[in-house]
């Protein structure tokens, strides 16, 4: 189950991002995954700073979540 602002509930948002995955494209889930992690580790290596640390808590399910992103993304632009 998902809320409002993408945060996972009953397991990590990867699981649930590779089951979506794996169900819209009709792909078994290895496949899935193999696909999430290449899409991630690219994103990952193209975002700045620490958002790609940011990521990998939220896709964890172990860290703030989108307000460390955002507080990040404020880093950007000059704002704290």
């Amino acid at each position: 189950m998902t809320c409002d602002r993408g945060e996972s509930f009953g397991g990590t948002a990867m699981e649930e991002l590779i089951q979506i995955v794996s169900q819209k494209v009709g792909i078994s889930p290895e496949q899935a995954r193999q696909a999430v992690d290449t899409v991630t580790n690219y994103l990952k290596d193209k975002v700045p700073g620490g958002l790609g640390g940011s990521l990998d808590q939220i896709l964890s399910g172990s860290g703030g979540g989108l307000g460390d992103i955002t507080k990040n993304l404020g880093g950007l632009f000059g704002k704290k």
